[in-house]
């Protein structure tokens, strides 16, 4: 391999000769010829051949000299303002190749020719710093899953186990396959809402819009919470105005209003309270969800629309950490903007923005 690296560089090396012998031979050749017939006409000198013979020589040599100059100077020319750089970026493809996503490529400022490759080094440096992202993501994510994966798995097969035992009383079998039905439903949300996920994120759900009546969808979506809200004796605040219209898929919002109520009864202990506001301005319509629950500090609220984040534990088992992400990609492809603000033991207020029909 190396024998014919070589020999490739050593043909390349001849093909550059030839080329500048070339063209070489051609200008001077034109210019000898231009020269030697002004001269002649001027002088009134008769050219024999044998002084043509010696001149033709001596421009041959002349030739070849100039031409292994220029060689050897578009040698150097070459190694020093391009072999260097493009060495450089190929020495860091392959580490990246071989899986390091931390190669970044300093920027040269030497010479104007070996600055321009500064287009492509920065080109590499913003690839190679969003697969180290992604990468990370990958790496998080399956991480997350598997953890997220193993906890109801483990509690299906240790009740399961429990289950087997012949002389287990009645109420205990019914708590325990209870236990199981409970764990099956959380994999299955888990895996419903990886999916749905991926496909928004990979953008193969693309968004049916059309025109509906965003303030009958958010009333329909909070009544299926009533049951909710009177087991917890949660007080219910709602202003909601009427016939506000909006162009949208109705049921990917479905999904975003089901989400941030489900949060806000779940982490409002009972007797507390929750409010739900629609307002509308010229251009967006503003939906506000407020509840006085156990409340998020800054650094959480800062990572509250990560995948699988989930800033209180002790809720853990109510969720799997997918939903405010799944909210968060829905309302970017709808084009509107969502943002949280808490404060811990006070509550939290989630905003969203949607544009509005006009």
């Amino acid at each position: 391999m190396k024998r014919d690296s070589h020999f490739g560089q050593l043909l390349y090396a001849v093909q550059r000769y030839l080329i500048f012998f070339i063209m070489v031979a051609f200008v001077i050749t034109c210019c000898m010829i231009l020269f030697v017939t002004i001269l002649a006409e001027t002088l009134e000198v008769s050219l024999t051949g044998e002084i043509l013979s010696d001149a033709a020589r001596l421009t041959f040599l002349n030739v070849l000299f100039l031409s292994l100059i220029y060689s050897v100077f578009d040698a150097v020319r070459r190694k020093l303002t391009v072999d260097r750089p493009v060495k450089r970026i190929t020495e860091a493809a392959e580490k990246v190749m071989q899986g390091d996503f931390s190669v970044r490529i300093q920027p040269s400022k030497k010479s104007l020719t070996e600055a321009r490759f500064n287009d492509i080094i920065d080109c590499f440096n913003r690839l190679t710093a969003e697969l180290s992202g992604v990468e990370t993501l990958r790496t998080d994510f399956i991480s997350n899953v598997s953890h997220e994966m193993k906890t109801p798995l483990a509690v299906m097969q240790n009740y399961g186990t429990l289950l087997q035992d012949p002389e287990l009383p009645e109420n205990k079998r019914i708590e325990y396959a209870q236990a199981i039905t409970e764990s099956c439903r959380r994999l299955a949300d888990l895996i419903t809402n990886i999916l749905k996920l991926n496909r928004l994120e990979n953008q193969q759900i693309y968004p049916q819009k059309k025109e509906y009546n965003l303030s009958e969808q958010l009333c329909e979506c909070l009544l299926a919470y009533e049951s909710v809200w009177e087991r917890s004796e949660i007080e219910m605040d709602t202003e909601i105005e009427e016939d506000v219209m909006i162009r949208a898929d109705e049921e990917l919002l479905s999904l975003v209003w089901n989400n941030l109520f489900s949060n806000a009864f779940k982490f409002t202990e009972p007797g507390g309270k929750v409010s739900v506001s629609l307002t509308c301005g010229d251009y967006y319509a503003v939906i506000k969800v407020t509840d006085t629950g156990c409340g998020m500090t800054p650094e959480t609220g800062a990572h509250i629309f990560e995948k699988f984040y989930q800033g209180d534990t002790s809720h853990s088992t109510a969720g799997n950490g997918l939903g405010l992400a799944l909210v968060k990609r829905i309302i970017d492809i709808t084009g509107g903007e969502i943002g949280v603000t808490s404060a811990l033991g006070v509550g939290s207020t989630f905003t969203v923005q949607l544009p509005v029909t006009t």
